[in-house]
């Protein structure tokens, strides 16, 4: 079940990134698009084509594309789930799954309160320098439905911009195509992190609705949230439009174990990876020994999960055993290939803390394992994908805040530093942006000209 590979290998086939628009379209995919559109048309434009018509035709286009896509009818009155639905919601959902949702909402906030996002002046540099810090006016969050409802997603997004002060929080998610409604969880969910709206829609004009806005959704500063390529795809046609928080791929962990390690709980976290739609499960090991007990722990720990055939495919695909030299190998195999999640599953991880650059989450010892991480640890589970751990960071207040400079120079320094800005100017051969300093220069009180 898992294949092993040594570090050349590895490089070049489960340790390759591929950019987004190399993932793979389905068979079943080129199909359903034939179906809909009367032609192939590759991913991207199919995007194009529905964030078109929901930019010009609002509330009609997302009831159209909620019926063809996902088989649900809508009206302009319901795309919106109301405040009774939200409520009834509580009766569908067990009470102890709510009390772990409120648990988990509880260390989530905790943790970002704590996040330093703050204004600040300073004087040392002449006049008033500084920041003022303003939190988002309304952010879009985009839930996945499906079988796996992510409602612990919700919470990982809606809370911090909760915390960081934003005004409105709307959610979309899409209804079942059985039921027809919002997964109760994820009303649930949404209810227990105090978002403002939810609506029921999913996919691409789910995106187009929260960019453009429409009759009954309103347009929002910021869209975040996972998706699948179209939704991804759809984020990508929009930035610029509103911002958004990233670009996700498929799930991504890479193990970092030894001899010390417990090969059953590797298994463990393996397979919890692997289950995810496309996700990827990665051993590093400086022991051929530990990647063959982990291996037998797989093939008994698989029997009976629900997601077998996904995680089957994962291993089959996308996820194995790298061995390596040694855990210095390890380590900086798995900083190079930068993933969503590391987690350093042997004695003294703390010490090797600092060798590692490029994670997106970190998780040191075998109790900080990452399905903690996913729903109670406090961190939000929202995590740089696709290697952009080596630039970007996980979801936090400051995804949901702008920095607004300040600059309230006094006159001394105005005068002192217009040289420089004139030299740079002409440097540059922009003479209106010098002529703007030399103005202040030669007529430095302000007053107008009296003669022309």
């Amino acid at each position: 079940m898992l294949k092993i590979y040594d570090t050349e290998t590895a490089l070049v086939s489960i340790l390759r990134r591929k950019p987004i628009d190399e993932f793979p379209v389905s068979q079943a995919m080129r199909e359903r698009t034939i179906a809909i559109f009367g032609e192939d048309l590759p991913p991207h434009t199919v995007v194009q084509r529905i964030l078109n018509d929901v930019r010009t035709r609002g509330d009609a286009a997302l009831i159209e594309w909620t019926q063809k896509l996902d088989g649900v009818t809508l009206t302009s009155d319901t795309i919106q789930v109301s405040d009774t639905d939200i409520a009834a919601a509580y009766d569908q959902v067990d009470s102890e799954v709510v009390a772990a949702l409120e648990r988990a909402a509880d260390r989530i906030r905790t943790f970002h309160s704590h996040q330093p996002v703050h204004s600040w002046i300073n004087t040392d540099l002449g006049g008033v320098l500084g920041q003022q810090i303003r939190p988002l006016d309304s952010v879009g969050v985009y839930i996945p439905g499906g079988s796996a409802p992510l409602a612990s997603t919700l919470l990982m997004t809606a809370i911090p911009a909760r915390v960081a002060g934003v005004n409105e929080v709307i959610v979309c998610s899409p209804g079942d195509r059985h039921r027809g409604a919002v997964a109760p969880i994820t009303l649930v969910a949404a209810d227990i992190a105090e978002v403002d709206e939810v609506y029921a829609l999913g996919g691409v004009q789910a995106i187009g609705a929260m960019a453009y806005g429409s009759s009954s959704v309103p347009r929002v500063n910021k869209i975040c949230g996972p998706g699948n390529a179209f939704v991804v795809l759809a984020k990508r046609e929009v930035y610029g439009t509103v911002g958004i928080d990233a670009l996700p791929g498929p799930t991504e962990t890479v193990v970092i174990a030894d001899e010390s390690a417990n090969p059953a709980w590797v298994a463990a976290d393996l397979l919890a990876q692997a289950e995810h739609t496309g996700g990827t499960a990665i051993l590093i090991t400086p022991s051929s020994s530990v990647a063959e007990q982990v291996n037998l722990y797989l093939s008994q720990q698989i029997t009976g999960l629900r997601n077998s055939a996904e995680i089957q495919e994962s291993f089959e695909l996308r996820s194995g055993a790298v061995v390596v030299s040694d855990l210095a190998e390890a380590v900086a195999l798995a900083d190079e290939y930068a993933p969503e999640h590391l987690c350093l599953s042997f004695q003294d991880a703390w010490n090797w803390v600092g060798r590692v650059h490029n994670a997106g989450g970190l998780f040191v010892g075998e109790h900080s394992f990452e399905v903690l991480g996913d729903y109670v640890a406090g961190p939000s589970h929202v995590m740089p994908t696709g290697g952009t751990a080596r630039f970007t960071s996980p979801c936090s207040v400051l995804d949901f805040v702008r920095v607004m400079n300040i600059i309230a120079l006094d006159e001394i320094t105005s005068q002192e530093i217009s040289p420089i800005a004139i030299k740079l100017a002409q440097a540059e051969g922009l003479d209106a942006h010098a002529a703007a300093v030399k103005a202040r220069q030669d007529n430095p009180t302000n007053r107008i000209p009296s003669q022309m």
